[in-house]
């Protein structure tokens, strides 16, 4: 027995042993996420306006020059969109700022028109590499601003704003990012219950505005951890117990007509209560409108 427990043991440290060394020959990398792009067009677009531009596309590609996401503001030319594409990817395959190419083809006496030869390369003014750590993880490039200088001037605000966040290293979580709804979109979203935030992004969490004008069924949550702030209302809420004729509504959700023992308690606006993944929870009796947050956190 000690002799077979003394071979198991050195199995499980040759495989660390071998775990490390491989470990070792992988550099960690990091990755331009969808949020993040979507946060450079968020930005260039603040930027048009704080300039007054008329229009733009705004293109941001990975550091391989795969389009990401575009956008065309209004009043902006058609060809914009191919322009601004090959700006962001000449910016990536180069690893500099497409005014450097721009500038050095229109040198007097030292041009280099021949570079324009090259695939896919669009030497004009307004293409910018993302960069994070040192490392270049895309790039941005706009087109049909009211000038060179302004589809630049969008383009670097576009990059800088990714350098907050928007990046993720591989086989890690994304960063965070900062998510805002106005009061209007908040009134709306709870006029009907809704979800404000889902769990795309790799997100372990979600923000629900719910409504209840009626009893419901009876819930469990095999995966999910309910944070319930009563925003208004009142209701009879049961928790623990067991579920009557419970049935799966979908992967890791489990709904019955009602609860069996647990313990029934009133809620009303102004709480707090949290109820742990796999615990039954029941909104037994709604008087009248019931609103209330729901964080879920997987």
């Amino acid at each position: 027995m000690k002799n077979f427990e003394a071979k198991v043991f050195s199995n499980l440290l040759l495989f660390a042993l071998s775990a490390t060394i491989a470990g070792a020959q992988i550099a960690e990398k990091k990755v331009l996420t969808l949020a993040g792009a979507r946060r450079v067009i968020s930005a260039a677009e603040a930027e048009a306006k704080k300039l007054n531009a008329p229009g733009g596309v705004i293109a941001v590609v990975d550091d391989g020059g795969n389009l990401m996401a575009l956008e065309r503001l209004d009043a902006t030319f058609s060809a914009g969109a191919n322009i601004s594409i090959g700006k962001a990817r000449t910016a990536v395959m180069f690893k500099k700022p497409t005014r450097f190419f721009e500038e050095l083809i229109n040198a007097s006496g030292k041009g280099r028109t021949v570079m324009t030869a090259v695939k896919d390369f669009t030497p004009l003014i307004g293409g910018i590499p993302i960069m994070a750590d040192d490392q270049i993880v895309g790039g941005v490039g706009v087109s049909g601003a009211a000038s060179a200088q302004q589809d630049e001037e969008l383009a670097i605000a576009g990059a800088a704003a990714a350098k907050e966040f928007g990046m993720k290293a591989t086989a890690s979580m994304s960063a965070p990012s900062v998510t805002y709804f106005d009061k209007n979109q908040v009134t709306a979203a709870f006029a009907k219950g809704s979800v404000l935030l889902d769990g795309n992004d790799n997100r372990n969490y979600m923000v629900h505005a719910s409504r209840r004008d009626g009893p419901g069924m009876a819930e469990v949550h095999v995966k999910d951890t309910d944070i319930i702030y009563v925003l208004d209302g009142r209701t009879t809420f049961v928790t623990g117990g067991k579920v009557i004729e419970g049935k799966n509504i979908a992967a890791d959700e489990i709904r019955g007509s009602s609860i069996e023992g647990g313990e029934t308690r009133t809620i009303a606006k102004g709480d707090v209560i949290v109820v742990p993944n796999g615990v039954p929870h029941w909104f037994k009796d709604v008087p009248g409108p019931f609103t209330y947050y729901v964080v879920k956190v997987r």
